[in-house]
């Protein structure tokens, strides 16, 4: 689909401009996993849902977009990258306009699980479509762009939840609504950026990507898929939870909760993005990773086990400095590792991310009902997947050495 009248009234757009459009997009998609979390409790309080029923909310986002990853890696292309990107941003607005009014209407747990569902289908577009974008941009500094798109995620998350703990704090939690109202405003003017930016072919013309039976054959991307999914999970076990984990676990105010638990994990994890991009080419990505791994388990045994609050609040922190290279840093090794995987490899891969992504929190959930609204027990999920991560990597790097 095309909207070449609007490009000429506008004026000319460049491919910085489609990756600037790219880089809002996944800013747009932090502000889908992460803002609603920032109410979980409060939503407990409002609708009287159960910690149970919000660790489903986690799963039926992560489902959605794992679901629509496997159809944007088949049939984006097809329809027409522009137009799935339009609709991305349609459908995350409509999302989080309808979590103002949903639960009200219908039961409240349904309402809020239909909001998620429209605008994960949003986020589940972009996760697929924007790296490939990105590396189709016939631009120079290919590789800073790809490393600040990947740190977008959590800068995004940052700003999201500073704005939204000084607009509580100044307006109360009752006006959640209007701020809501406000995000979606993001969305729909990035809606208008994608109809005017020009958009590359993600695969070279004359060329073709490997397909799914191709990567299915292959027991490397079989291992990789678990490393991503192991990521997603370690790292939303406790991006999903660490506000609520803070506030009920901790026993810590909601600012403090949300600015020392959520807003320092996010802080730390774009800080090892952004390290990772600027010292790539400089260091062993597949040992860094190991590294890493070990670290994002120590945050998760301070977490759990620390016996004040404040070592409590630094384990959440620790754990997204380990987490934050695993998403880009997988994705990176796949690319290396599997030439010519193109938009079926990063779709399969995402799809592998979002399974662990909704597991893994939804786990957590699961496991906290079972132990009493325990987060501390919850959080032992993340401690697993963790494990599980750093024996993959551990695996990869063998057979690397042996190849």
């Amino acid at each position: 689909m095309e909207w070449k009248h609007y490009s000429t009234r506008m004026g000319k757009r460049t491919y910085q401009s489609t990756i600037h459009a790219c880089w809002l997009a996944g800013g747009i998609q932090a502000l889908v996993c992460i803002y609603v979390p920032l109410l979980f409790l409060h939503f407990r309080e409002e609708f009287g849902v159960s910690l149970g029923e919000l660790g489903a909310l986690v799963v039926v986002n992560f489902g959605t977009q794992l679901v629509v990853d496997i159809l944007a890696a088949r049939y984006a292309e097809r329809i027409g990258v522009r137009f799935c990107m339009v609709l991305s941003n349609v459908v995350m607005a409509a999302g989080l306009a309808s979590l103002t009014f949903l639960p009200q209407v219908v039961p409240a747990f349904w309402g809020l699980a239909a909001s998620v569902v429209l605008y994960a289908i949003g986020g589940g577009l972009v996760e697929v479509l924007t790296s490939p974008t990105v590396e189709a941009c016939p631009t120079e500094n290919k590789a800073s762009q790809m490393a600040f798109l990947h740190s977008i995620y959590s800068i995004g998350s940052i700003v999201i939840i500073v704005v939204s703990t000084l607009f509580f704090r100044l307006f109360g939690l009752a006006n959640w609504r209007i701020l809501t109202l406000l995000w979606t405003l993001f969305p729909l003017y990035n809606m208008v950026n994608f109809m005017l930016v020009p958009m590359p072919r993600l695969v070279p013309e004359g060329e073709k990507g490997l397909s799914f039976g191709d990567l299915f054959r292959m027991p490397l991307f079989w291992l990789l898929l678990l490393i991503m999914t192991c990521s997603g999970a370690a790292e939303q076990a406790m991006a999903q939870w660490a506000s609520a984990f803070a506030e009920a676990g901790l026993r810590v105010s909601k600012p403090v909760g949300d600015l020392f638990g959520a807003c320092f994990f996010a802080i730390l994890m774009c800080l090892a993005r952004l390290l990772s991009s600027r010292y790539a080419d400089r260091v062993d990505l597949n040992g860094a990773m190991i590294k890493s791994a070990l670290i994002c388990i120590a945050g998760y045994l301070l977490a759990i086990f620390a016996p004040w609050p404040l070592l409590g609040l630094a384990g959440v922190g620790v754990t997204g400095f380990g987490v934050g290279v695993m998403w880009p840093g997988t994705l990176s090794l796949g690319a290396r590792k599997i030439p010519g995987g193109g938009a079926a490899l990063f779709g399969l891969c995402a799809l592998g991310g979002d399974l662990g992504c909704s597991t893994g929190p939804g786990l957590v959930g699961w496991l906290a009902s079972a132990s009493g609204d325990n987060l501390k027990a919850g959080l032992v999920a993340g401690l697993v997947y963790s494990v599980i991560l750093c024996m993959g990597l551990s695996v990869l790097r063998r057979l690397r050495k042996k190849g």
